[in-house]
């Protein structure tokens, strides 16, 4: 299929495959930042890497001896993805921080960086109040593009504290590879969001994979009727396809396909996870998928009010078991939880109904073999009786043993 990859020895191969599944999960990899070790390597395959992700995903890659950036599509209108750091408030500072950036130099004063953010947000009519909710919200947005080394704190930091000044450097390269939808091409912000999510050349192929690769369940429900078509027919060649490029391992089922990364280092939401919110999360499955029979999908409707008396039983039988702080506002921990479901793709609202997926069955208990503290296990079952070589009264003489068979066979 990628005639590249395939001409390559093995281990040049594993090394390629080991650098898409870093590109995957940090689009913009930078020296110096989480992974950057594997930039020379990125940069030696670079040919080979540009063509695997335009054949089988559509995506753009841009490589530099600094830094990588894949271009991958946008989630579109999905709001359960997105950095968990960041308030919608702080996507809008985030946006706004980008426009004030463009063309400021390489070097600003945190203060004035700051009233360049609220002029644009004037200008945008975005309605800027000066709490400390807001300056929470404008100080993400910050830290965000410092995590991603757009900007660098070379004296000071940046708090929403401090009114001590800093001194922010603007890396312009990294800048300017940011935005991965086409500005020049969106007349207004849906369309933007549009056009970042829009499949790549080859429709079907490119919009399923990226699904496959992007999402850990897909079910065929959840799609257009073509892509899901499309998937039934080619699913072993994908199923293949996605574990030698990506070392994806799919289990195909009667609704659709689950990608697992065996070393979950794809997997940007690990369930189950500590803390209260992913525990409580985990123990109600169980609860929530009996509570109603499945429909024609195999997805069990729910209710808020069944998701709230699930948590507050799981919380009422257990009280030491989970975090005070956690625990103390009940509607806010019912939001919590349903927040991670749907993060996890495994709690859909639907014209306003909820529905539980069929990948939850994934976590049902299941009772293993060993016992109980302070109980002995159940001894096993006797043998049937029969004959052994060292019986006594097993040793007979061969032919009378044949004439008792022959007899036998008279009667």
């Amino acid at each position: 299929m990628i005639a590249t990859f395939d001409e390559l020895p093995d281990i040049d191969a594993a090394n390629v495959v080991r650098c898409a599944r870093v590109l995957l999960r940090r689009p913009l990899l930078r020296s110096g930042g989480p992974d950057g070790d594997l930039l020379p390597m990125i940069y030696r395959q670079r040919t080979v890497l540009q063509e695997m992700f335009s054949s089988l995903l559509g995506y753009r890659l841009v490589v530099e001896r600094r830094f990588a950036r894949l271009y991958k599509s946008g989630p579109g209108e999905d709001a359960t993805r997105g950095e968990a750091s960041l308030s919608p408030r702080g996507y809008a500072y985030l946006a706004l921080t980008l426009a004030a950036l463009t063309g400021i130099g390489r070097q600003v004063l945190l203060s004035r960086l700051v009233s360049d953010i609220r002029a644009a947000a004037v200008e945008a009519e975005i309605q800027v109040i000066d709490d400390p909710a807001d300056r929470r919200a404008l100080t993400a947005a910050l830290r965000q593009l410092v995590a991603l080394g757009v900007i660098t704190e070379t004296e000071g930091s940046v708090t929403a504290e401090s009114t001590a000044e800093a001194l922010i450097t603007i890396d312009t390269d990294l800048l300017g590879h940011l935005v991965a939808g086409p500005l020049a091409e969106a007349d207004r912000p849906e369309q933007l969001v549009e056009l970042a999510s829009a499949v790549g050349p080859r429709n079907l192929a490119h919009a399923v994979r990226r699904q496959l690769v992007e999402n850990t369940v897909v079910l065929y429900d959840d799609l257009p009727a073509e892509q899901a078509n499309w998937l039934r027919e080619h699913l072993t060649n994908e199923s293949r396809l996605l574990e030698r490029f990506f070392g994806l391992v799919s289990e195909c089922r009667a609704e659709g396909v689950v990608a697992c990364d065996p070393e979950d280092y794809l997997t940007d939401v690990v369930f189950p996870g500590p803390g209260t919110v992913a525990r409580i999360a985990l123990l109600a499955l169980p609860e929530l998928l009996g509570r109603a029979e499945p429909d024609d999908t195999g997805k069990h409707p729910v209710t808020w009010q069944d998701l709230t008396n699930v948590c507050q039983d799981l919380v009422d039988s257990y009280p030491a078991a989970w975090s005070r702080q956690a625990t103390e506002d009940h509607q806010d921990l019912v939001h919590s939880v349903v927040a991670l479901l749907r993060r996890l793709g495994l709690l859909q609202d639907r014209d306003g109904h909820w529905l539980l997926g069929p990948a939850a069955h994934r976590w049902l208990p299941r009772p293993d073999a060993t016992p109980a503290p302070g109980r002995e296990p159940e001894p096993p079952a006797p043998e049937p009786p029969g004959w052994s070589l060292f019986d006594e009264t097993a040793v007979f003489d061969d032919k009378a043993v044949l004439d008792e068979k022959k007899g036998d066979g008279q009667r």
